[in-house]
């Protein structure tokens, strides 16, 4: 009996090395987690002085709870995207969205990268009003569904808030003196 949990705990050990191993090669966080837990059982069967059912027990509630950290610390510090944050949920969820031309953008053709666009965050866009030049930072205006999005240049957002910021100066001025 020894002899065979002494093989099941190395045959543990084996496979949760090579499912990290995987993981290495092919990142998706699918193998991780599973792999640490296993992993960690397989060193607790190997290293622990214990004989008969106390071993598998201890083995099974140490890949439950290193599985359970590992699974936490996977969602909780986002090595893969696991929050869902570059997500997108609908092509309304675009508008606001920031990003980069990677194409000249004019009022009927171009290309941008949105910074926080989903699985794929290139997508084609036109242009608000005049043309955005290649590496120019845009804002999405109107997702149009998602196939073609409407943008325009940060460049131009900016002016107009400098514009309110100075008209707003000026007002608070007028106030004061009056």
């Amino acid at each position: 009996m020894v002899d065979l949990l002494d093989g099941l705990a190395t045959l543990v050990l084996l496979a949760g090395a090579g499912l990290v191993i995987m993981e290495a090669f092919v990142p998706s966080g699918h193998f991780i987690v599973l792999g640490i837990a296993l992993l960690a059982a397989g060193l607790v069967g190997v290293l622990a002085p214990l004989e008969g059912i106390a071993l598998p027990l201890l083995m099974a509630a140490t890949a439950l709870i290193t599985g359970a950290g590992a699974f936490y610390g996977y969602r909780e510090f986002d090595f893969y995207g696991g929050k869902g944050i570059a997500q997108t949920t609908d092509s309304d969820s675009l508008r606001g969205s920031t990003g980069r031309v990677t194409e000249r953008v004019t009022e009927t053709d171009g290309e941008v990268k949105l910074d926080e666009g989903g699985f794929n965050p290139i997508y084609k866009a036109r242009a608000f009003r005049g043309t955005i030049e290649e590496g120019d930072r845009v804002i999405v205006v109107d997702p149009g569904g998602g196939n073609v999005l409407e943008v325009e240049s940060m460049a131009a957002i900016d002016e107009i808030d400098r514009e309110l910021a100075a008209d707003a100066a000026t007002t608070q001025r007028e106030r004061e003196t009056e």
